[in-house]
Order: structure tokens, then sequence, then C-alpha cells
């Protein structure tokens, strides 16, 4: 049984990313000829940003539509053939109710929310020209993670965390606040992450991995698969998103991962391992974070630009260089949490 669940996931993850790669050239032609081009931040408004990234201003973004268009329209041909045709279609089919409908809403959703605030972007409309403000960001995200959460607590009767070594703790009503606060976090440090070529895209890379690997331990195939093929979207992505990108992914891609990503670890029950399997993306809100406290109550700023990796960038860093040590520092702190997780498990 496991034997068959395992193929079933690597073999989609595989399909997933040559569906993904054959569709990257008719999604790029499109945003190339409608001239779908990222709105860079003037130099006014952020003078060290608009120096190292002056030169990327033409380039087109949402190119995250290649991540989710090929998992959910694997998701929606499996589910048809399953239907229409059972035995080997069933197989492949992952749309499971238990499973995968939750992280499938939440990545369509998410993913057109942020397409949404891409388009604002690129036509200069919303907030000074520039799409949705971040409090406008943060509204969306706090309203889908209340959603969300009431949906988990209420309809599902979730009320635990698992401390790893300690198990199951009974949290109550919490357990709305914490799903709450883990969505947002999710969104709001995926959409920091997506500053630099493939950075994002490779950081994503581990941690949907390492939640494929918790999924399939967990025996929840249908979510490894669902997981795995966003993997397999992913590397596809990565393919034109290294340095030089022939796109960015934009908030429609940033916004989809991040929200997906929050939802499966609360399916899982493994939110206490995210800082693991997502460090860089922990790292770059608390630098946000840090700079803003330190300029409103200090008057100064530790950083010389945030999300961090615009820092490193500043100091002479090569933006492949921070990309690559970022990318190292994601692969052994999934390794470690992956470790831990199993650990836990057994002990």
């Amino acid at each position: 049984m496991e034997i068959l669940q395992a193929a079933r996931v690597l073999g989609l993850s595989t399909i997933s990313f040559l569906a993904a790669l054959a569709l990257t050239p008719v999604v790029v032609k499109i945003l190339y000829k409608f001239n779908f081009n990222k709105q860079l931040r003037s130099k006014e408004q952020a003078p060290v940003f608009y120096e190292l990234h002056k030169g990327k201003e033409n380039t087109p973004t949402m190119g995250g539509i290649v991540i989710w268009a090929t998992v959910l329209g694997l998701a929606l041909l499996f589910l048809i053939m399953g239907k229409l045709f059972d035995g080997f279609w069933n197989y492949l089919n992952f749309v499971d109710r238990a499973e995968t409908y939750l992280p499938i809403a939440a990545m369509l959703v998410a993913a057109a929310l942020g397409l949404v605030d891409d388009l604002l972007g690129v036509f200069r409309l919303g907030s000074n020209g520039g799409g949705l403000r971040m409090s406008q960001k943060l509204i969306v995200y706090t309203l889908l993670a209340l959603i969300g959460g009431l949906w988990f607590y209420y309809r599902l009767d979730w009320s635990v965390l698992y401390a790893p070594f300690f198990g199951n703790i009974e949290i109550g009503a919490w357990y709305v606040p914490i799903f709450m606060f883990i969505i947002i976090a999710s969104a709001f440090s995926a959409n920091e992450t997506d500053g630099l070529d493939g950075l994002l895209g490779g950081v994503m890379l581990f941690t949907f991995s390492a939640l494929t690997v918790v999924a399939f331990a967990l025996h929840r195939y249908d979510l490894a698969t669902f997981s795995g093929i966003t993997v397999g979207a992913l590397l596809a992505f990565l393919w034109f998103n290294i340095y030089p990108a022939r796109f960015f992914m934009g908030d429609t891609g940033s916004m989809a991962l991040g929200i997906t990503m929050g939802v499966i670890s609360m399916l899982t029950n493994t939110t206490l391992f995210l800082p693991f399997f997502a460090i860089i993306l922990v790292v770059e809100s608390l630098s946000v974070i840090v700079q803003l406290t330190s300029k409103k109550f200090l008057g100064r700023k530790v950083f010389i630009s945030t999300p961090i990796h615009h820092h490193f960038e500043a100091i002479g860093w090569p933006e492949t260089k921070v990309t690559m040590r970022f990318w190292i520092v994601s692969a052994v702190f999934t390794a470690l949490g992956l470790a831990l997780f199993f650990t836990a498990r057994f002990l």
C-alpha cells in the first residue's frame, strides 16, 4: 500500500513538473505581450532598494500563475477523469474532502486575491499607484485567517496543538487566534521573502518537500500528493525564475504558497515545526519587524534595508550568493525539522 502511494506521489510530482514546464512558455509569452511588468518602488520611496534593483523594472510579474495553475489544473483533471472512468484514474485523483479540500480552496482563493493585487500594481492602481498597501493586505489576510480558524474549530472540531515530545495539548477556543496568527504570518512572510530571483521559490521548495514527507508519514496520502505536486510545479517555476529571472512570482504566487503552507501545517498539526521548515520566512519577517520597531522607537535603522536579503545585497553580496546561501540554510533547517519530527514521533 505505502509503495503504491509513494509511487503516486513521485509520479504525479514528475507529471506536475513536466506540465508546469510546458505551461511556462505560454505564460511568459502572455506576460511579455501585455506588458504585465513589475512596478518597482521609486527612488524616493526606497533609495537602497531602487539602486539594487532598478535594472529589473521591465521584468514581468505574476509568474506564480505557473505554480497554482498547474496544481489546481491537475487536481481538476484527475477529479473529472476519476469520476468518469474510475479505476486507474481514481488512483491518480488526490482531491479528498478530509485531506485536500481546504488546501485546494486556500490556494485558489489566495491566488485570486494575489492576482488582483498584482494587476492593481501593473496598471498603477490602488494605493500610491502600486496595488494594495501592506495594511490593506493584512486586513485581507486577517479575514481569510478568521474564516479558516472558525471553520477548523467549529466545523472540524479541531482544538488541540501538537507540541513535540509532549503530545497534543488541548487549547480550546485559543485554536482560532493561533490559527489566524499562523496564516497571517505565513502570508506576510512569503510576501516579504519574494524579493530576489529564485529566493522564495527555492525556500518553498524545501518547505513543501518537508510537508510532503510529514503528510506521507501521517498516512495523509492525498495531502502528500497535493504537496508533492506543488513541489513539482515549484521546480519548473524555478527553471525560469533563477537569476536572471524571466519573470517574478508576484503576490498571486507568494500569497497562494504562504497561505497554503499555513493551512497544511495546521491540517497535519505540525505548526511548531514551521520555524524549521520555513526558517528563512521567519528571519525575513523578524528583520522587517525589528527594523520598523527600531525606527519608530529609537529613530534609527538596524539594517541598511529590509527584508534582510536586501541588507546582504547592500553590504556587497551578489544576488546569487544571497539566494544560494539562503537555500542552504533552508536545507539544513528543514532536515533538522524532519529529524525532530520523526524523533518526537517514535520516542
